[in-house]
């Protein structure tokens, strides 16, 4: 393992990852932990927080180029940047099972599912684990 693929990244790149292995470690407590308690609510906006980061950042990353600099991932980000919005509201709404609903899916997709493609061969995050070597470029 060793961390310099990452470290050489674009900045938008390290935002990204930094905040998704946070909001992994953050989104597993709060799955875990009760519900509905000052603390759930509080580390919830975090969560939020870092999950606009997440999908915000992802908005310049432009290393698959399926559809000139954009990929199919970047739909997942604005499916992801669409979905936070409702899934606060419908737990100050006291939709409980909606909300929970939501950031399942988002801790889910967003995270556990994207993040396992993080770590196909040629990807940085493939390098940083099993200490590899690839070239990393743009599509532009």
């Amino acid at each position: 393992m060793t961390l310099e693929p990452l470290l050489a990244s674009s900045p938008a790149i390290r935002w990204h990852a930094f905040a998704a292995l946070t909001a992994l470690a953050l989104g597993m407590i709060q799955l875990l932990a009760p519900k509905g308690t000052l603390p759930h609510r509080s580390l919830g906006w975090v969560w939020v927080t870092l999950m606009t980061i997440v999908a915000g950042s992802s908005l310049f990353i432009h290393t698959i180029c399926t559809f000139g600099g954009f990929s199919v991932i970047h739909l997942l980000s604005i499916f992801t940047l669409a979905v936070l919005p409702i899934a606060v509201l419908r737990a100050r709404q006291h939709k409980v099972r909606d909300h929970a609903r939501a950031m399942r899916l988002l801790f889910l997709g967003a995270l556990v599912i994207a993040g396992v493609f993080t770590l196909m061969p040629g990807r940085i995050m493939h390098d940083v684990v099993f200490g590899t070597v690839s070239v990393h470029g743009s599509c532009w």
